[in-house]
């Protein structure tokens, strides 16, 4: 079985060159290494790009494949002029420059989910949803040491959806961890959080929008009061701050966004295709 590195280069999360990637890799046996470069906007970012790819062409004696969906031209000329690789950009190019770029012919596989049944990635995903079902809101956590990730925040920040979607799309067991008015006033992390801060990672959000959510929920009431959430708010990223843990706001972006950006951050080891 081949070893192949594979970039998934993107100026948005790069969901969508993973999923055609990974659907297109599907047809062939062989080893990928997926290397994720999402929000390559600039030139600059751009050249950092070719730099790795190249880097791991001359570490490995091979091309690396690179699924692109790079939108601008001038991004994509810097990539598909400066890298020694073979550069599949989205649709234009499919299976049969891969059947001679890695020797073998494919086995016309449709999908990544073929054969569903008898994959052991399908299982690991079943199991790493349960997973995360099991440790949502800080409803267990005897056995945090098997997260892959663990995210933290205020209640209604963002913790359930994203957790679920790792679990869905990429088969990571993640936990999250709601942090409350006791924690703050004890100034320290929930003990159980202590020992696993290097998977920890941060939800916060505006508190306008915060207090819209929750209002919601609970119309009229001291948790959705606006100067509560002000409260929760401040002291949940003063927290995080204070224990080194990452974080970002989910004001504004979407649950892919908010899961690629968890993941170039984490680095978790295991991923699932």
């Amino acid at each position: 079985m081949q070893n192949r590195t594979v970039f998934f280069v993107s100026d948005g999360t790069g969901i969508t060159a993973e999923t055609f990637g990974n659907a297109i890799l599907a047809q062939f046996e062989i080893q990928a290494k997926h290397i994720r470069l999402p929000f390559i906007d600039t030139e600059e970012k751009a050249y950092h790009a070719v730099e790795q790819i190249n880097l791991a062409c001359e570490k490995e004696g091979v091309k690396p494949i690179v699924f692109t969906t790079l939108a601008k031209d001038e991004l994509l000329d810097i990539l598909s002029t400066g890298t020694n690789a073979l550069l599949m950009d989205m649709f234009s190019t499919f299976v049969k420059p891969l059947e001679v770029e890695l020797g073998i012919k494919s086995n016309h596989r449709i999908g990544r989910f073929s054969d569903i049944s008898k994959s052991k990635a399908y299982h690991d995903r079943i199991e790493a949803i349960n997973f995360s079902l099991a440790h949502d809101d800080g409803q267990k956590n005897t056995d945090l040491e098997k997260s892959d990730v663990i995210l933290v925040g205020v209640s209604r920040s963002g913790k359930t959806p994203t957790s679920l979607y790792l679990a869905m799309q990429y088969g990571l067991k993640a936990s999250n961890y709601p942090l409350i008015p006791e924690d703050f006033e004890r100034q320290q992390l929930p003990p159980a959080l202590r020992p696993h801060l290097n998977k920890i990672f941060g939800l916060s959000i505006s508190a306008d929008r915060l207090s819209e959510i929750r209002n919601e929920r609970r119309p009229n009431s001291k948790y959705a009061r606006l100067e509560n959430c002000q409260f929760e708010v401040s002291a949940a990223e003063s927290m995080m701050r204070m224990n080194g843990i990452r974080w970002l706001s989910t004001t504004t972006k979407s649950i892919e966004e908010i899961a690629t950006t968890i993941i170039q951050e984490i680095k978790p080891e295991r991923l699932t295709y």
